[in-house]
């Protein structure tokens, strides 16, 4: 159905508040029958990566910084296990993060830090729907004030909830009707 992108701290206190979200995030995304994109990353992303694919998810795709495989377990020390595919990049984080959400009909970030924050700007520069699940800590919450000072209130295709069955509900509704005309290319 669609690309929906997992975007959530590596690392840090949020991994941590956040793995059980993840997980039911990732289980979420592959009961709806969507693929599963995230940063070929560990973490809150890896968690949602691992549960996507116990759950029978069909399409788990990493977008990676690094350029080889070998770069990308070596340098970075990202996983692969949880991906059907890992697309190396050689774009470092700023350029992957830009090809990541730019390749996702939707994104759900959970936890945070300074990446999941500059995901989050791409995705609202790119007008590309984003829900944040609530519960992980991180920048996550501080989204909503972030919006205020940026004068940007959150508008349509911004979504909060604390449960990510009814995120992704609501992200999906979204993309459908959006994308209406095309639902034949989105089945």
């Amino acid at each position: 159905m669609y690309q929906i992108c997992v975007s959530g701290a590596a690392k840090g206190a949020s991994v941590e508040e956040g793995k059980v979200l993840a997980a039911h995030l990732g289980r979420a995304i592959a009961t709806a029958g969507h693929s599963l994109m995230t940063g070929a990353t560990s973490g809150l992303p890896d968690y949602a990566a691992i549960a996507y694919k116990k759950a029978g998810g069909t399409m788990s795709v990493g977008i990676s910084p690094a350029s080889s495989k070998a770069e990308h377990v070596l340098k970075y020390r990202l996983p692969t296990e949880a991906y059907d595919t890992i697309l190396y990049t050689g774009l470092h984080y700023v350029g992957r993060d830009a090809l990541l959400i730019n390749s996702s009909d939707a994104v759900v970030s959970l936890g945070g830090r300074l990446g999941t924050l500059h995901e989050f700007t791409i995705a609202m520069e790119t007008d590309t729907p984003i829900g944040f699940l609530q519960g992980a800590g991180g920048i996550s919450t501080q989204i909503q004030t972030i919006l205020e000072v940026a004068h940007r209130a959150p508008e349509e295709g911004v979504y909060f909830s604390e449960d990510a069955d009814e995120l992704l509900t609501e992200l999906t509704a979204y993309l459908n009707q959006t994308h209406k005309r095309y639902a034949a290319i989105y089945s």
